[in-house]
């Protein structure tokens, strides 16, 4: 099955991603581009950008498509990743707010640990509380990092991390927002 459009196959069903907006774009390309240039000087995997497809082996999901990550496995020509990238960064859309988008997206991530990925970061550009780093060994512990603070990937990217504020668009505004009750803030 060829799709043109970022999809994801769930519970039989192919779950088509909304577009990305400015903002998801622009940031999706700073961390790529950042993580690209460490990981390339590293022979650390493979950079991959949104589109690309992971095939994984879950009862209830065949593929997963995050805005971008890096992959250590064999890459495949013109064929699907097998399998999950160890770090996954997904940058969520306006409709990604409110409690069925939580729900939706921390099942989502427990389907990307149970697939072998170490580190997944939940971008929010409407937060003040812009990366939240869920890592597989604390899942429902994460580290949050905000403009100012210099995020990083580690397991999965040993030695890696961006300052947050490079990673947003010029004509970003910090939300007035702070982190829920029982989120660790990373300590500046």
């Amino acid at each position: 099955m060829q799709l043109e459009e970022r999809a994801e196959i769930v519970d039989g069903r192919i779950t088509i991603a909304p577009p990305r907006r400015a903002w998801q774009a622009q940031v999706a390309g700073e961390i790529m581009v950042s993580l690209h240039d460490f990981v390339r000087g590293r022979l650390a995997g493979h950079v991959v950008g949104g589109g690309a497809v992971f095939c994984v082996n879950l009862p209830h999901r065949a593929t997963f498509t995050p805005d971008t990550g890096d992959y250590v496995g064999p890459v495949a020509g013109m064929e699907p990743f097998e399998g999950a990238p160890v770090f996954a960064v997904e940058i969520r859309s306006l409709s990604d707010y409110g409690p069925r988008a939580e729900r939706l997206l921390a099942e989502k991530r427990a389907d990307y640990f149970a697939c072998g990925t170490q580190v997944v970061w939940d971008v929010k550009l409407c937060s003040n509380d812009v990366v939240k780093v869920y890592r597989a060994s604390a899942p429902d512990q994460p580290v949050v990092y905000r403009p100012g603070d210099i995020a990083d990937a580690e397991p999965a990217v040993p030695g890696w991390a961006v300052p947050v504020s490079s990673l947003l668009p010029e004509d970003w505004e910090r939300p007035e927002a702070e982190a829920p009750p029982g989120e660790l803030r990373h300590a500046e």
